[in-house]
């Protein structure tokens, strides 16, 4: 990844209710939640998680699809693992890491 879209993901994440948006989408895995269910399970207004999931996905963190009259926000897992690995990069003063130490989920 280049150093632009690690900022811009990181600057995406660095707002609570995006970070906690994110987080949601995450667990929920590769079903996805509606915008309803999203704001139901945050508690935050329309209109706010639209501005939000529009700014996720500017950043290429969450994915869009139309299922019907419904649209399915999905945690984008090859991005989030792109930018742990650029954060990861050069860990352990330039040595191998530990197997634990991997971070990429294997949702996707």
């Amino acid at each position: 990844m280049e150093e632009n879209d690690i900022l811009k993901a990181l600057a995406a994440l660095a707002q609570a209710n995006r970070l906690r948006l994110f987080r949601a989408l995450v667990v929920a895995g590769q079903d996805g939640l509606t915008p309803g269910a999203l704001a139901a399970s945050l508690g935050t207004p329309a209109a706010t998680l639209s501005f939000h999931l529009r700014e996720l996905l500017h950043a290429g963190l969450v994915s869009q699809e139309r299922q019907g009259r419904h649209l399915i926000y999905r945690a984008a897992y090859a991005r989030m693992n792109a930018v742990l690995a650029y954060l990861t990069d050069n860990c352990c003063q330039g040595e191998p890491c530990l197997a634990d130490a991997a971070m990429t989920c294997e949702c996707a």
